[in-house]
C-alpha cells in the first residue's frame, strides 16, 4: 500500500499523460519529466511503456505526441463517439440553417468540454475547438448544462471563482443565479460576449433517455450580426432532435 502523499504506478503513469494537453500536444521526454514532475529515469522508463503500448507515439523529432490507441479507447465512452453519431445528422442542419460556427458540448466537473464542433468558412472566430475546456458560467453551453445541474452544485459554482474573460463576463453570483433561472424558463442560454468581445452564443439543453441533461448545443455568431430571436429556435430544434436520436420522449422526467 502506498504511504500518504506517495505516488502509486499507475499516479505516475497518468501523470504522464495528463502532461500534455491543448497547448502543448508535443513534448520532449525532458518536457514530460518536468511537467509530470517526475524523474528524467522514470519519466523514460513511464513513457517507453506508454509508447509500447500505443498510448504515446514518437515522431522524427524525439518528441511525444498522444497516440491512436487512446483514441480508440476514448470512442468507447458513452459521451463520446455514441453522442457525436447521434448528434452529426442534426448539427449539420443546424450548420446548414445558419452557416455559423455549431458546437456541441458535455460536462465535466466545472467546466465544459467541446466534443465537436463545425466552423463555418466567414463566421466569428473562436476560442474554442474540440477537447477544449471552459467554465461553465461563461459560454451559452456551459450556461445550458449548469441550468440543469442540482441547486447544491450550482450554489458551488456560483461561491466560486467566476473568472471573467472580457468586461461582458458574468462575475457577480447573484446575476448568475438568475441567468440560469431564466434558461430553464427559457429552454435556452444567450451568453453576450462573455468569451471575446465580438460573438454571442446561443445554446440548448440535450436530454438522454431518462430525461436528464447530458450534453448542449449551440451557434455561435458575430455579436452585430446576432438575430438571436431567429436563432433560439433553431438551436432548440436542434437539441430535441439530438435529444430524440438518444432516446428522450416528450414527458421524460426530470427534464421534460
Amino acid at each position: 500500500m502506498a504511504k500518504p502523499g506517495e505516488r502509486t504506478a499507475a499516479n505516475r503513469l497518468l501523470a504522464v499523460l495528463d502532461a500534455f494537453d491543448l497547448r502543448s500536444p508535443s513534448l520532449s521526454l525532458t518536457d514530460i519529466s518536468r511537467r509530470a514532475d517526475l524523474p528524467l529515469a522514470t519519466a523514460h522508463r513511464l513513457v517507453g511503456t506508454l509508447t509500447g503500448w500505443g498510448a504515446l507515439e514518437r515522431d522524427e523529432s524525439g518528441s511525444y505526441h498522444i497516440g491512436l490507441r487512446l483514441w480508440e479507447l476514448a470512442a468507447l465512452a458513452p459521451r463520446g463517439l455514441g453522442l457525436r453519431q447521434a448528434a452529426m445528422p442534426f448539427l449539420e442542419d443546424l450548420y446548414e440553417a445558419t452557416h455559423e460556427n455549431v458546437h456541441l458540448a458535455v460536462r465535466d466537473g466545472l467546466e465544459v468540454v467541446y466534443t465537436e464542433r463545425i466552423s463555418g468558412r466567414s463566421a466569428v472566430g473562436v476560442r474554442s475547438q474540440v477537447g477544449a475546456r471552459w467554465p461553465l458560467h461563461a459560454t451559452g453551453v456551459g450556461l445550458a448544462l449548469l441550468a440543469h445541474c442540482d441547486a447544491g452544485f450550482q450554489e458551488r459554482v456560483c461561491g466560486g471563482t467566476l473568472t471573467s474573460f472580457t468586461p461582458h463576463t458574468v462575475t457577480a453570483p447573484a446575476r448568475l443565479r438568475r441567468m440560469l433561472a431564466e434558461v430553464r424558463r427559457t429552454g435556452c442560454a444567450v451568453s453576450d460576449r462573455q468569451i471575446t468581445d465580438d460573438a454571442l452564443s446561443v445554446a440548448a439543453p440535450v436530454q438522454g433517455p431518462r430525461g436528464d441533461v447530458v450534453a448542449a448545443v449551440s451557434v455561435v455568431v458575430h455579436v452585430k450580426d446576432a438575430q438571436t430571436p431567429a436563432l433560439i429556435p433553431a438551436v432548440r430544434l436542434a437539441a430535441r432532435g439530438i435529444s430524440r436520436a438518444l432516446g428522450w420522449q416528450p414527458g421524460s422526467a426530470p427534464g421534460a
